[in-house]
């Protein structure tokens, strides 16, 4: 059955946030998902956000959404084979070129050279998924009633604003709120690049008259978009389990890595963890007093289940730390990244098959160790605990 055929179902919506290299868990918790759902079955969600990395793997799924199960296995073939190269220019003679004109600009004062737009150019991402994806399947998979909207987020560094650009059926309209909006878009590969333009790393991207990065930046509201298009449930797969600290070490000034590492990981998660405790206020509001209107806006319950990795995803990294080009290791070592306290810079960048593989198993094992939610959840029923219950006692 598609999606347009019973209008009056909740909607569920996928939410995969940003991560880096960590998305490949996003790739294996989907690949549990693809296996209980029947052979041939469609996507199981009307609307697909995705923001950074989670970009990359909500627009597949949108693109194939006809056959969910083809969709992530073609999708686990990318991550299960990646390398660096794949990414970013890592090889010697790049990072050499990127050195010198770094200690040029700085040198010169920007007389001699322009300072570089970024740390690393991530042109090889663009042809990878130049080469695998079809974007104007996107609008055939609407068509055809297999999803209803693809919402991919990036920041404005212009407007200082969260974009949520979406392509979607006709009767969705934009929307404006304070830093943050949503517009009607035909979602091509430079959506995609600049989601995934984590700042410093990767070069912004001009779209229009205005230059875009990340979309974990001035993303307070990850969940908002999803709400926007009419999602009542929502399936969020994170590349973080918040419970989860770093290993107790001796005081110590931070290095650069560590602090890098660290905003990367406020980057990505911390808005997460702030929109669900607004979502579970709202829901406690609406159960209490039944639907109330704000605005004009009615409000409603809506219903969220989250599959947090069950193993500290930075933890594998550093023992995968070899497999990286030993430009990188260089690069990592001089930026105090591969010490003990070093390990979250290094599992957003550590693009390599034998972390990506091991990532899409963990994924894999806690999407079936939670295959039973996971399906109720997808049937409308409501659960004891969304997955985040536990994680936000811990933070509180």
């Amino acid at each position: 059955m598609t999606h347009a055929d019973d209008p009056g179902a909740e909607k569920v919506a996928l939410v995969l946030p940003g991560g880096g290299a960590r998305a490949a868990y996003q790739v294996g918790v989907l690949r549990a998902l693809a296996e209980l759902l029947p052979a041939k079955a469609p996507n199981p969600f009307p609307v697909v956000t995705g923001t950074s990395a989670g970009a990359i793997n909500a627009t597949y799924v949108a693109i194939q959404a006809h056959r969910f199960r083809v969709a992530v296995g073609n999708l686990e073939r990318v991550w299960r084979n990646f390398q660096v190269s794949h990414v970013f220019a890592a090889d010697t003679i790049s990072m050499l070129k990127g050195s010198l004109h770094w200690l040029l600009a700085l040198l010169s004062g920007g007389w001699l050279l322009p300072p570089p737009k970024s740390l690393f150019d991530n042109s090889p991402l663009r042809e990878l998924l130049l080469d695998n994806f079809d974007f104007d399947e996107i609008e055939r998979s609407i068509g055809a009633g297999h999803i209803e909207a693809l919402s991919i987020s990036a920041a404005g560094y212009t407007s200082a604003r969260s974009v949520a650009f979406y392509q979607a059926k006709p009767d969705f309209l934009p929307w404006m709120r304070v830093r943050r909006s949503g517009l009607p878009c035909k979602i091509t590969i430079d959506h995609l690049m600049a989601s995934v333009a984590v700042p410093f790393l990767f070069p912004p991207v001009l779209m229009g008259d205005e230059y875009y990065g990340d979309g974990s930046m001035r993303q307070a509201t990850p969940f908002s978009s999803a709400i926007h298009l009419g999602a009542t449930r929502l399936l969020v797969v994170p590349t973080r389990d918040g419970t989860r600290l770093g290993p107790a070490l001796p005081p110590r000034a931070p290095s650069f890595g560590q602090i890098f590492g660290f905003m990367l990981d406020a980057l990505f998660t911390d808005g997460l963890y702030s929109d669900y405790e607004r979502l579970a206020q709202l829901n406690h509001i609406v159960d209490q007093t039944g639907a109330i209107q704000v605005d004009g806006a009615k409000l409603h319950r809506v219903d969220l289940l989250v599959i947090n990795p069950s193993r500290d995803i930075s933890q594998i990294a550093r023992s995968h730390v070899q497999s990286l080009p030993r430009t990188l290791r260089v690069l990592l070592r001089t930026m105090g990244a591969m010490n003990a306290s070093g390990g979250e810079l290094m599992s957003y960048l550590m693009f390599q098959a034998g972390y990506t593989r091991e990532l899409i198993a963990l994924g894999y094992r806690d999407g079936m160790d939670n295959a039973q939610r996971i399906l109720a959840f997808l049937r409308g029923e409501q659960l004891e605990s969304t997955g985040m219950t536990g994680v936000m006692k811990k933070l509180s």
